[in-house]
């Protein structure tokens, strides 16, 4: 069986994977807040956990994996975007607008991250789906005395749990004096976080022994990780911006709640994305979702391979450089692979050694390139799949030429065969003007001129177009 290797955020090194159950290998990622869109900062731990979850699934069986990725659907921030579009005029309650906005949302979601090439987890809990879960969660904690109750709160007690901070690397007396936390009336000591806050009738709220509230964030992907992974699991994944102070108070609060759990063993947190080389900000106009790129016209599958170049613990930029040479690699591999039937070919031993070691997907494609470079299109297409990419229902943007209501294959076989003719004539006559000029124009009209001891090959790329083509015959 492969051995897969993964850094570890919780010891900083990186370890032999070795699962509780080989038969239940079980993920858990945190998922989006469901307010609006996806920007692309929040496509990035989709398309590493996805990789990760095709890899645990190809050396394990699908059926001995389970991934969960969750929607948190209560949220300051929801309640926030309900309440400007009922004062903007819109019909409903509150409460209804709030369902409509995250219904809407998760929908959004989905299209794009399916867009992207991501499978689905094998499970989505939403966080209203459990506020039952978390109300018994937080009453043992009251009950072991690691939380406490005042004004309707009820907060944890950060100092009852001796490993506070042992996953970020900071103690709990650096914590206050280098970060912004609140004082309250409420609480005991400033590190102390919410478990429950009180609503009032203008906010969605559920009973509970404290009075009508809300959950805070931390405790819903604790209750929902215990409810369908268990007290101890595999993996627990996200992107860095959450090690704290999100994943640092689920470990304090769920170790504390099941002291016997070992709750996640490996963390794992992808760093954050940039845009040409600059953090991503609406100031600075460089913030886009991921519904922004489809819309230019970027197919997912392009955007998913920009993703694959950098090693998920790296910074990521994006950029349209990165994107074009995306797109035009692609390109050429699916044209090459028109013939190559589902069932072909077989995984390359190189791409899986390079995915099972802490998920190298820049080596994989490294790897790839080598089997194009092979002419080995059947095996290049069945390894690509542990990458999400080459796959058909992923490819139709790379088929202009079949897809165009004008352009045939017929078409384009006979236009490049008689320019390429031209071509070579042209230089077999020492005609370097006309032939530079000609092949200036054929470049210009989406294609690709190849020129070599065998003589001139011309191959429309992503961006042919046949009237321009057509004007040059």
């Amino acid at each position: 069986m492969v051995t897969i290797r993964l850094h570890n955020s919780a010891t900083r090194k990186k370890e032999e994977f070795v699962p509780l159950d080989p038969a239940n290998v079980r993920m858990y990622v945190c998922g989006p807040t469901v307010y609006d869109r996806a920007h692309i900062g929040n496509a990035r731990p989709v398309i590493v956990f996805d990789v990760l979850y095709r890899l645990l699934r190809h050396v394990y069986g699908a059926e001995h994996v389970t991934y969960v990725r969750n929607f948190t659907d209560v949220d300051d921030k929801i309640n926030d975007e309900a309440l400007r579009r009922k004062t903007a005029g819109a019909k409903g309650t509150l409460e209804e607008l709030i369902r409509e906005r995250t219904e809407e949302t998760i929908r959004w979601y989905h299209e794009d991250m399916d867009a992207l090439g991501a499978l689905r987890p094998d499970q989505e809990p939403r966080a209203t789906e459990f506020i039952g879960a978390m109300i018994g969660m937080i009453e043992g904690l009251i009950a072991s005395g690691h939380a406490y109750a005042k004004d309707g709160h009820v907060l944890f007690r950060v100092r009852s749990y001796k490993d506070y901070g042992a996953l970020s690397g900071r103690s709990v007396d650096d914590m206050i004096a280098g970060a912004r936390v609140e004082v309250a009336p409420f609480k005991e000591d400033p590190m102390d976080f919410v478990l429950w806050k009180p609503s009032d009738a203008s906010l969605p709220g559920w009973d509970s022994p404290w009075g009508r509230g809300r959950p805070g964030w931390h405790i819903e992907c604790s209750a929902m990780s215990y409810e369908l992974l268990g007290e101890s699991f595999d993996i627990h994944g996200g992107g860095i911006d959450l090690q704290f102070p999100h994943h640092e108070n689920e470990i304090a609060q769920s170790a504390c709640a099941h002291p016997h759990g070992s709750f996640a063993r490996y963390w794992l947190h992808n760093e954050m994305l940039q845009v040409e080389g600059k953090k991503m900000s609406k100031s600075l106009g460089n913030f886009f979702t991921v519904r922004d790129l489809l819309d230019q016209g970027w197919p997912g599958e392009v955007i998913r391979f920009v993703y694959l170049q950098t090693h998920y613990s790296k910074p990521m930029d994006w950029t349209e450089e990165k994107a074009r040479q995306a797109k035009a690699t692609l390109f050429k591999w699916w044209g090459e692979m028109r013939a190559v039937r589902a069932g072909d070919g077989v995984v390359s031993g190189a791409v899986t050694d390079a995915l099972a070691d802490d998920i190298n997907t820049a080596g994989a494609i490294a790897a790839l390139h080598g089997l194009a470079k092979e002419g080995r299109w059947a095996d290049l297409k069945a390894s690509a799949g542990l990458l999400g990419i080459l796959k058909d229902k992923l490819g139709a943007w790379s088929k202009p030429i079949e897809g165009s209501a004008n352009v045939t294959i017929e078409f384009a076989l006979t236009a490049t065969a008689k320019l390429g003719k031209r071509l070579e004539d042209f230089r077999a006559e020492k005609a370097w003007g006309a032939a530079d000029a000609l092949k200036a124009a054929i470049v210009a009209a989406g294609a690709e001129v190849r020129i070599s001891k065998t003589g001139v090959e011309i191959v429309p790329g992503p961006d042919f177009r046949q009237e321009a083509l057509e004007a040059l015959l």
